[in-house]
This record gives C-alpha cells, structure tokens and sequence, in this order.
C-alpha cells in the first residue's frame, strides 16, 4: 500500500468496531487536522488528541509565575514563539502584552542564542523558558552544559520540560480512559527509540505505531492500529524507520542524564505526575531559575471556563468547549490549545476538522 486511496481502502476492508485512538503529538494533530483525515475514516473509528503539545500542558499556574518574573528590572525572558502567547489565569494577558508593558522577552530560534544574549548584556539576568518534550529536551541540556563549562554566571534555565511515559500512564490511569490505541510520537521516538513505547502493549496490552507526518504515514498507522485491534495482538510498531532506530539517539540520551533528573511535575489535565518533568541535576543547581528567583512554590490554580485539560486527556473534542471559536478564538486566545501551532484547538479552528 503506497496511496492514501490504497490505505483508506484496506482500512475500510478491515470492517472496524467503534474505536478511539489516540495521536501524543502537535504535529500529528496538525497534520491530521490539514489533510482532512478523520472526515476520511470509516464510522466510528474516532481519532483524538492527547497530551502532545508541550505549550498546552503547561498549568495556568506557571505561565503566571513566569509572567511575573517578566516585570522583574534586569530580567530578559527568551524563549520560542509559541510562549509568548499563551494567557495566564487572567485571559489576554500574556508575554506578549507584558513586552508591550515594558517586559524585556526575546524570541530565540535556540537556548544557544539565549546564552549569547546573555554575554551580551552582562548586567542582566537571562532566563530561557524550556518547554517541550524528549524531542527538544537535548537543546535545552547542551545549553546548560554549555554555560556552565563557559562559566556564564547571568544565564538560567526555567526547565517546564516533560516525559512522555509518565503522562501516557497517567492518562490510561484514568477511570474514563476510551482508548484502544495510541499514535505514538514520531518525534520523541527519534530520541527514546521504538524500546520507549514497549511498556504500552507489555504492561498495558494498549496497541501502539509509532508514525511519521506525511498523510499517508498517519493513515498507514490508524490501519496498523486497527489490524493490532482485530487480531488481538498488541506491540509496538514502528511505521517511522526513516527517522527512529530501535534504541534511538543514545547520544541525545546521554546528554540529558547529564542535565537534568526525572522530578514530579504538573501538567494541565493530568495533574501531578510522579518522574514526568525534567529538572536540572544538583550540580547544576546555580542554573535553576526557578531557584535563583525562588519561585519553587506554586500559587493555587484559579477556576477557569477553558476547557482545554479536556481536550488534551480526550475527554471532549476542541467544539466541545463552550468557548470555542465565541470567546476563544487564534486572534484572541483564552487557553493555550487555542494558541499554539500544535494545539488542537487551533487546528480545529483553522481547518474545521474536528
């Protein structure tokens, strides 16, 4: 099966039950959301998005910790696009406005160019926003490995970086967890390796494909998917291996156990999650933003109507939220799935697919 039309015809012989699968990826939910693909798909079998975009997992809670930090005099913010967007608990404000206010914020391209900022104006305090998962975690590492080798004494991490095992446990925890099969990320498996994902059909007989992001990769995968399904045989199959070796990148691997140490983190929709966040190590410990602005306490959550931890845990579809596409909109954001360029709600709103 080469052609979209070759895959949606074998997935339509297969004659599949009622199922919901799951993709753990932005750019999955983006691709599948371009190219139309669930409007393709037989009856019933329904795909939704999970916990796949590391903007939208990050809790209100810490966007306003960091938004503070934002007024700080002497302080310079850097960080990807996509953060200086997304709203706190007060909706509107945001990095974004907080620039307009007077905040220095930088946009970077990578943590390297942070440091640089950083020997440029040695008179401030330098803070990189790390967000992501395994895929961008290495960057963030060879960063804080690098200034402290460079002995870069303005420069600090603010690591929100997370793990994809211990939310994937979390999630299928839950009492009203539907999935029967999960669209693993192509991404973090060119970093973990298909071994990454081998807990899902070994501990939890949850069928799982690793896929690339071409619409024929995506469907080829919900096809393996539901072939896994049928026959009763659960495993890790890797639709990917252009990109992802069994192992994965044992280089990248190596550069985070230098960096940073599993820690219990939050996430939005899931709550707190043993392991699943990255924090610097403790010889690192003087690159710890949070601990050099001692902001290692968080404040209490404020009760919101954005629906978004629903639609990350897949509990509900992007139109699900009563907010969607009325209050909350790309031009005027209340939570951050509609925000970032991975976010379901976006691609829902932009392609009108979901």
């Amino acid at each position: 099966m080469r052609s979209a039309e070759e895959i949606l015809r074998a997935i339509r012989e297969l004659k599949p039950e009622p199922v919901k699968l799951m993709e753990v990826c932005g750019t999955h939910t983006m691709a599948i959301a371009r190219a139309g693909i669930k409007s393709l798909l037989p009856e019933g079998v329904e795909l939704l998005s999970g916990p796949g975009c590391p903007v939208c997992v990050t809790p209100a809670e810490v966007i306003d910790q960091i938004l503070d930090l934002s007024m700080e005099p002497g302080v310079i913010l850097t960080s990807y696009g996509d953060m200086l967007r997304v709203p706190g608990s007060c909706p509107g404000d945001s990095l974004l406005r907080r620039r307009a206010l007077g905040a220095r914020v930088e946009i970077v391209y990578s943590p390297m160019d942070a440091i640089e900022i950083a020997k440029a104006h040695p008179e401030k305090e330098v803070v990189f926003l790390g967000v992501g998962f395994e895929t961008t975690a290495p960057g963030t590492a060879a960063a804080a490995l690098s200034a402290g080798e460079q002995g870069v004494k303005n420069f600090s991490v603010w690591s929100m970086l997370k793990l994809v095992e211990p939310a994937l446990r979390a999630l299928m925890a839950m009492e009203d967890f539907q999935i029967r099969g999960f669209l693993c990320p192509g991404h973090v498996a060119t970093i973990i390796g298909e071994k990454g994902f081998r807990f899902l059909p070994e501990e939890y007989g949850m069928p799982a494909v690793i896929s690339g992001f071409e619409p024929e990769d995506i469907l080829l995968s919900v096809y393996g998917l539901l072939k896994q399904i049928r026959e009763g045989n659960p495993r890790v199959q890797n639709e990917y291996k252009r990109a992802v070796a069994e192992n994965g990148n044992v280089l990248a691997q190596r550069m985070l156990a230098r960096a940073f140490e599993p820690r219990t983190d939050l996430w939005r929709g899931l709550g707190s999650i043993e392991k699943s966040g990255l924090g610097l190590r403790e010889e690192l410990r003087d690159l710890d933003a949070q601990r050099r602005f001692g902001l290692t306490e968080l404040p209490p959550p404020k009760p919101t109507a954005c629906r978004c931890g629903d639609v990350i845990t897949g509990r509900m579809g992007p139109q699900g939220c009563p907010l969607f596409g009325k209050r909350c909109t790309p031009e005027d954001p209340v939570g951050p799935c509609m925000v970032s360029s991975e976010g379901a709600c976006a691609a829902a709103y932009k392609y009108s697919s979901l």
